[in-house]
Parts: structure tokens; C-alpha cells; sequence
């Protein structure tokens, strides 16, 4: 699908030099031929004459930021027979617009409403849940205001810019048992599953280390002053505000600023720390989210957090971390080392035969095992053709209730990461990225983050949830949203 072609793409801005863009513009070319992965529909449940549920049976959906990753997930829905898109949001009018002409086109008539104030959206009594695929510093907001009026959410990754922000949206989660997606979608990818199997099941061992790493400011060109980065970065002429754009809504919890161009583009959200903390949660989370997921650790997080981090070299939009070094340490002494690409790519190529700007490698007592979005890799590749054994740890579902086998829990085995959110909306199932696995993985991000900012050692508190003993650093856990925008 070409972003030129497809009714259900939206580029209103140019775009960026970033790994993750050409990565969603490669998988976009694809989501609207691929084909949704059959259903079991729970008894009762009314269908028509070809198998489809009725419109009343369906679940209904709707899309909160109608650029870059948001139509990805559309894309997943629209094709959904349990699930009918009724409406997309957008702070940019003509971006709702399109992509709601968009899904009309899909479903061969008109019935989906585009919204740009997003409270008129979340008024509607027939919306059963969304998808918030806007700015990260948008995305606790939302959900706690989409959990409190009744919705389902699945939230685009990172989780938020705030811890604090993230504990009020758990506890309304958890209050009021809504279902919650995180889209790190990775973990419903056969060979990243299967890879977790091979480390739970212990096949390499006792897991002594993990090393992680993404895309980076620096990986991306940011220290190279000629670059379109960092021309961009240095881009600071003020711009009368689109005609389409409501910029109050834009702006929202974040800081009054002067309206840019690039501000306005995805890399002036993800860089800048008024919407974002970097690339470090922004892109860094899907390597941590598998290394969490095959360590069996959704449930925690590193207690020690020490490293290295620098900014941009000149003054800009940008100032999140343009690259960073942390060691991780969790509880049962299992050290995790989490680098941005500019630091891992001469580490990771002494020991991988193909390495990317993305990654996840185990290291365990019988050799190591890495992982990334073009497959898994080994220190021996037979390691790779290990048959597991019946009892074995499995990372599936089958469409049956969590069994247990020789006392392990059985989890989750998925497609496609927004069939899947689909199915626990209907069923009440958990889903794969539940709201704590999804926390943990954002304190990771956010701990490394202070770790380099401050210099210093940082302790974590997991039954306390709170840096002890150190005031300034336990500042970098919270912000105070603008007026009127507080929750």
C-alpha cells in the first residue's frame, strides 16, 4: 500500500529521516492486502448469512491521531469482521477527514464520523474502544479520559512522558477492569515468540545478561550539522498556525510554544521534551519490551540504573537524549545493558553475523540467542531447532481458557497485535501488553533516562514505585500538564 494510493494512509507532513518512518511506510504498503486471521466467536453471539456478525455484535472502534503509526492499526481493524470502524479524531480536521473517507470507501458506504475535538468523540455511547495514536505526551491523558467515559483503549507506544501520569491510568484500568493494549506489537510476531519460548524454556541456559538497543538522535544523523535533522532541529521560524489545525487541542497538557514546521512533524514530538522523553522510550521499548517478555519479567523492573547520555551538541527543538549507555540491574542480580545504535552497532557486530539498528540478544550459561524484526540468530543455529518438549513454556492461546502445565502458566499466542485487542475487548481477556507489563516496560525507559540526565546511580523502589532517598532525581517521575488541561 503506498502512501500515495491508499485511502487509510495520511502524510501531511514530510517525511521523516528516522528508521521507525521507513519502517511504517514499508509495512503500510502491505496492511491493507493482508487478510484478518480467523475468529471463534463466543455462543450467542447473532451472525448474518455469510458468517459476519450483525452490526449490533460488532465492536466498535475509533482512531485518535489520524498520522504516522494511527492508520497502521486501522488498517488491522477495518479488515476485522468482529469490529466496525465508526469514527477517526484528529487535531488536524483534514487528517480525520481523510482517513474517515478512507474507511468509508473500505466498507462500501458511509456511517464513519470524523471528529477533531476528541471529548465529542468520546461522548458517544455506541464507541466500544480506540486506539490513541497520537504524541506520546497525549497518551496517558486520553486513555485516563477515554478509561473514565467508558472505552477500551489501545495505546500506541510509549506508554507516557511521566511515570506518576502512567500510575493514575493504571489505577482507573484496574478500577474499572477496561481492557488495555500497549502496541508493542513485536510480541505478536511468531519469531520473537518463539525466541522468548527458547529463553524461558531454558535452552541456552541460566540468563546472566541481556543486551538491548534502537534507533537514536545520533544513529538518525543529529550529530552531523548538514544533515536534514539537524537542519530541522535548528528550524526555529514561527509559522502562522494551519488553517486545519486546532493548535490549543495540539498543544493540550504540554507548554504553550510558538507554532513551527517542525514542531509540527513527528520528529519535532519525539525529540523535543515538551511532547516526548526521546527515543529512548519512543523506539527503545520494543527491544526491552522482548527482553522483559523472555526474562518472564512483566511483573517488575531493574532496581539500578547507572550510564551515560548526551544531547544534541547545538541548541534546537531537540533535546532528549541523542545517545545512551545504561546498565541495568534487576533484583535476582540478571544485568541488562540498554544502548542507543551508535553505541551497540561496534559491540553487538563483534559477536552477530547480521546486525540492525534494533535488537534484543540473551546471553545465557549454554550460549546466546538474539533477536530482531528480520529474525532470531545464535551462537550455535542449532540452538534455533530446539523442540520443546510438551510441558514446555509456551507463549500462545489457542482460543481456550489459560491452562496449566507442569505448574507454568500458558500465555498468549497472537497475529496480529490489534486482532488481538480486538478479541479481549469481546472476551475480557487480558491482552498480550496488559497495562502492567506495559508500565514496567516504561519505567525501564524512564529510569535509563534520569540515569543519564542526572549522572548518577538511580535506585528503584518496585513495591514502593519511587526512587528512595533522592529528591531530585524522583522529580524527573512526574510533570504538572498545563492548565486547563490537568487530570
Amino acid at each position: 500500500m503506498s502512501t500515495a494510493s491508499s485511502p487509510l494512509s495520511q502524510n501531511s507532513v514530510p517525511a521523516s529521516t528516522s528508521t521507525r518512518r521507513d519502517f511504517v511506510r514499508t509495512l503500510a504498503r502491505a496492511s491493507l492486502t493482508a487478510v484478518a486471521a480467523p475468529w471463534i466467536i463466543p455462543s450467542g453471539i447473532v451472525r448474518a448469512q455469510d458468517g459476519t456478525p450483525v452490526p449490533s455484535n460488532r465492536t466498535t472502534f475509533a482512531l485518535i491521531g489520524c498520522g504516522n503509526m494511527g492508520p497502521q492499526g486501522l488498517n488491522a481493524v477495518v479488515k476485522n469482521k468482529n469490529a466496525k470502524v465508526i469514527a477517526t479524531c484528529d487535531t488536524f480536521r483534514d487528517r480525520a477527514e481523510k482517513i474517515r473517507d478512507g474507511v468509508d470507501k473500505e466498507y462500501n458506504g458511509k456511517g464513519c464520523t470524523a471528529y477533531q475535538d476528541y471529548r465529542e468523540l468520546l461522548a458517544r455511547k455506541d464507541l466500544d474502544c480506540l486506539e490513541i495514536a497520537t504524541g506520546d505526551y497525549w497518551h496517558v491523558p486520553l486513555g485516563i479520559a477515554a478509561i473514565r467515559a467508558g472505552k477500551d483503549i489501545y495505546i500506541e507506544k510509549p506508554l507516557g512522558i511521566a511515570v506518576n501520569w502512567a500510575k493514575v491510568l493504571r489505577d482507573e484500568i484496574n478500577k474499572r477492569k477496561a481492557v488495555f493494549q500497549l502496541g508493542t506489537w513485536q510480541r505478536s510476531r511468531p519469531h520473537y515468540r518463539k525466541v522468548c519460548e527458547l529463553i524461558r524454556n531454558g535452552v541456552i541456559g541460566d540468563i546472566k545478561r541481556v543486551e538491548v538497543w534502537g534507533p537514536s538522535l545520533a544513529s538518525d544523523g543529529i550529530l552531523n550539522p548538514n544533515s536534514n535533522l539537524s537542519k530541522l532541529h535548528r528550524d526555529a521560524e514561527e509559522i502562522a498556525v494551519p488553517a486545519t489545525l486546532d493548535y490549543e487541542i495540539w498543544t493540550g497538557p504540554a507548554a504553550k510554544r510558538p507554532c513551527t514546521r517542525p514542531r509540527l512533524l513527528p520528529d519535532g514530538i519525539y525529540h523535543s521534551t515538551d511532547y516526548a522523553i526521546g527515543y529512548i522510550a519512543g523506539w527503545g521499548v520494543h527491544p526491552v519490551d522482548i527482553a522483559q517478555w523472555g526474562l518472564g519479567a512483566d511483573d517488575t523492573a531493574p532496581i539500578l540504573y547507572k550510564g551515560t547520555g548526551r544531547t544534541p551538541d547545538t541548541p534546537g527543538l531537540f533535546d532528549t537524549l541523542a545517545t545512551w549507555d545504561i546498565e541495568c540491574q534487576y533484583a535476582n542480580g540478571t544485568e541488562l545493558r540498554f544502548m542507543d545504535w551508535a553505541v551497540a552497532q561496534p559491540i553487538v557486530k563483534k559477536y552477530l553475523r547480521r546486525a540492525r539498528g534494533d535488537g534484543t540478544t540473551f546471553f545465557g550459561t549454554k550460549g546466546w540467542i538474539s533477536v530482531d524484526r528480520t529474525g532470531p540468530q545464535a551462537s550455535d543455529p542449532n540452538i534455533l531447532k530446539t523442540e520443546l518438549p510438551a510441558d514446555a513454556i509456551r507463549l500462545h492461546i489457542d482460543k481456550t481458557p489459560v491452562e496449566q502445565v507442569a505448574g507454568r502458566k500458558r500465555t498468549w499466542k497472537v497475529d496480529s497485535h490489534w486482532d488481538n485487542f480486538i478479541d479481549c475487548v469481546r472476551t475480557r481477556k487480558p491482552t498480550i501488553n496488559p497495562i502492567q507489563s506495559a508500565f514496567n516496560d516504561d519505567i525501564i525507559s524512564h529510569l535509563s533516562n534520569i540515569a543519564a540526565r542526572t549522572g548518577r546511580t538511580i535506585k528503584w523502589d518496585p513495591k514502593a514505585e519511587t526512587i528512595p532517598d533522592d529528591a531530585e532525581a524522583a522529580k524527573f517521575l512526574d510533570r504538572t500538564p498545563r492548565a486547563p488541561w490537568a487530570f
